[in-house]
């Protein structure tokens, strides 16, 4: 490990484990952003167990909606979120980071040769930057609920199948019984709930994750 004034560089999730597991024992506030669980879980084993018992701390929680084409990955933010964890997805781009008291950041790297890097930064000023740039993405995400229930509302999982048939969009609105431009609207409206650019990776995100 190599350390620079207060920015510390590690390599490998079991370093970056040995180094700051007595942080997430003492902190009571994380925040954390996340393309999906699989980054913070494996470089802290412990904090499933930790995210059981979540009283008397506060843990906010971003993740990509790619998090929830996973039932496993879904049901285990349910799971926290009923256990006093703040859930909310973002479809926007976001620096996977974990907070801890507004005094710690860990940032996670590219993978080089295999191996993940990560920050582990204690600089005020430039955790004061990062805790900035989390609370712009958790301001602009949607709460866990209201956005699986708005999954839901637009008949998502219809509509994917409509899609994957490849008919066309009059054939799909009358077999779902919904005019043309509620059709259009709704799968422009999955498109962008599903964080996808086009029809073609929306049904390719929701193969990928069975939801077809």
């Amino acid at each position: 490990m190599e350390k620079v004034t207060d920015v510390v560089m590690v390599r490998g999730e079991a370093e970056l484990f040995e180094r700051t597991a007595h942080l997430f024992e003492a902190a009571t506030e994380i925040s954390c952003a996340a393309r999906d669980l699989h980054t913070w879980s494996v470089a802290h084993p412990t904090a499933p167990a930790r995210e059981q018992s979540v009283r008397g701390m506060t843990v906010r929680k971003v993740y990509q909606p790619g998090v929830l084409f996973d039932p496993a990955l879904a049901e285990h933010l349910r799971q926290i979120s009923a256990h006093g964890a703040r859930i909310r997805i973002t479809e926007r781009e976001i620096n996977e980071t974990i907070l801890l008291d507004r005094r710690i950041a860990i940032v996670a790297g590219n993978h080089v040769g295999g191996v993940r890097g990560y920050t582990v930064i204690s600089s005020p000023a430039l955790v004061q930057g990062i805790q900035s740039l989390f609370e712009a993405a958790w301001h602009g995400a949607t709460d866990l609920e209201s956005y699986q229930a708005r999954f839901t509302e637009l008949g998502a999982r219809e509509i994917l199948e409509q899609l994957a048939s490849g008919c066309k969009d009059e054939t799909a609105a009358r077999a779902l019984g919904v005019g043309l431009r509620t059709y259009r609207r709704r799968v422009a409206e999955l498109m962008e709930l599903l964080g996808a650019t086009s029809r073609f990776q929306a049904g390719a995100r929701a193969r990928e994750a069975g939801l077809l």
